[in-house]
């Protein structure tokens, strides 16, 4: 297979979904763009896919393929021929002696899966029919149930979190939810890094096996599956002058969406906003780039994320441009557990560079960086190939972002409402630069208005403490 058949190369940021999202490749530093702020777009190093899944670059290819052969010349690339010889005695062995007959594109299947296995969570192999799914979420609209999950070393799926206004979210599917069956079948490791049972036409029914911490037996919950169509940014005003925007996913057209509700709740508010709280609770990420245009969008300079891998096309540094859409007026960011990956970049974005006050419960801790490598079959390999760092220069992995001022869940939601999982507790997760500090345990899951309140009242506490305009 040649060099060229891996590309395009698509970065992710995301808790390994199994309700899919895709994201673009990450890039050298981001070029200065108009003041009327169209959105970001980085300079390509390599070609890229549309949203649409379409090729968006024909050209270039072997240019890309040199300059990943010349990162890894630097790269022991020994073939290790006495492995090789081990993997083949024991696939011979499997072929000649097992006790049923096992076809070699399955069998083969199963090794290149085995590869990725052990890696770390969230680099898998995944089919064709996966592939494709996986890129359905980033144009926002599949047949399924709307859940992020991450499968166990044991097969079983956890939720990371309900997406908004799905059929998961309104059966009360919690994040650390386990689901153990599905439709009465145990759920097992063949099948990859998939939850197809869970997908399927609108109007049938699946049912669920649930496990949940602080409930000692298992339950069902039966859900109708729907086409989700995600409506990634929603928004509204809490009060007079003071909006809120709910951010559910990071896709294709996430930034653009929240632009669009930015400037229709600045009409609202008579032209400008006093404050504003963004709300990335159980957000479990997506595309890179929609979070760094978010961020790009409130800052007026300053480093928005950095990605540092082995080779040199895995590293790249995001940087904000001038122009903030909400001329300074102060901004919160509301988290929780289920807050993860491309949530924790752009509320570590604007912490960082002052931009925001941090509201909430510890993030989930997911750090690091996937690519899409598309194989010539159709079928692709996500691999996690760098981590993230915040502007400060502080990495996140295994750790998550603590937040400016801490909220607790509702003690009538008892011990669910802090989930026993985060990226730490994940088998075989990369090390974090942190890891090993006190406190590093699981935030809260915090599910309710009443902790828009509290942001909010952080919000006005700002503006209370704001320096006046000069005049």
């Amino acid at each position: 297979m040649h060099l060229r058949h891996l590309l395009p190369l698509v970065l992710v940021l995301g808790a390994c979904p199994v309700a899919p999202s895709a994201a673009q490749q990450a890039a050298p530093p981001v070029e200065p763009r108009p003041a009327q702020r169209a959105p970001v777009e980085p300079v390509q190093t390599q070609p890229k896919q549309d949203a649409d899944g379409a090729d968006a670059a024909t050209e270039g290819d072997q240019a890309v393929a040199e300059t990943v052969a010349a990162d890894q010349a630097g790269v022991d690339s020994t073939v290790p021929l006495d492995e090789i010889r081990r993997y083949v005695a024991v696939y011979s062995a499997v072929k000649q002696a097992y006790v049923e007959p096992v076809d070699d594109a399955e069998l083969m299947q199963s090794a290149i899966r085995g590869l990725l296995l052990d890696l770390d969570p969230h680099s898998v192999y995944m089919e064709k029919r996966i592939a494709e799914n996986f890129d359905e979420q980033a144009r926002g609209a599949y047949d399924g149930i709307g859940v992020e999950l991450q499968r166990q070393a044991d097969g079983v799926l956890r939720v990371i979190a309900p997406i908004d206004d799905t059929p998961a979210a309104r059966a009360g599917l919690r994040s650390g939810d386990l689901i153990i069956a599905i439709d009465g079948e145990p759920v097992s490791l063949e099948g990859g890094d998939t939850s197809a049972p869970l997908r399927g036409p609108p109007g049938t029914e699946v049912v669920l096996t649930i496990t949940r911490e602080g409930r000692e037996e298992s339950f069902d919950v039966t859900l109708e599956r729907e086409t989700i169509r995600i409506a990634s940014v929603r928004g509204r005003l809490l009060e007079p002058g003071y909006g809120y925007l709910r951010i559910a996913a990071f896709q294709a057209d996430t930034a653009a969406d929240f632009e669009r509700q930015l400037e229709r709740l600045k009409a609202e508010a008579g032209g400008t906003l006093e404050g504003l709280v963004i709300d990335v609770r159980s957000n479990p990420g997506g595309l890179l780039t929609s979070a760094v245009q978010i961020a790009d969008a409130l800052l007026e300079d300053g480093q928005i994320v950095s990605t540092r891998g082995r080779i040199a096309i895995s590293d790249a540094q995001f940087g904000a441009t001038p122009g903030d859409r909400l001329d300074g007026a102060p901004v919160v960011v509301l988290v929780d557990a289920g807050s993860a990956s491309a949530s924790e970049v752009l509320a570590g974005a604007l912490r960082d560079n002052g931009r925001a006050r941090v509201v909430g419960s510890r993030t989930f801790g997911k750090g690091s960086v996937q690519t899409l490598l598309p194989l010539d079959n159709g079928d692709s390999v996500k691999l996690t190939t760098a981590r993230y760092y915040t502007p400060s220069g502080k990495s996140i992995q295994a750790l998550g972002i603590v937040p400016d001022v801490v909220l607790h869940a509702d003690q009538g939601d008892g011990d669910d409402a802090r989930p026993s999982y985060t990226e730490a507790t994940l088998p075989g997760h990369l090390r974090g630069d942190a890891e090993d500090m006190a406190g590093k345990h699981a935030g809260e899951v915090l599910q309710g208005d009443e902790y828009i309140a509290a942001a909010l009242a952080e919000l006005k506490r700002s503006v209370v403490g704001a320096p006046e305009a000069d005049g």
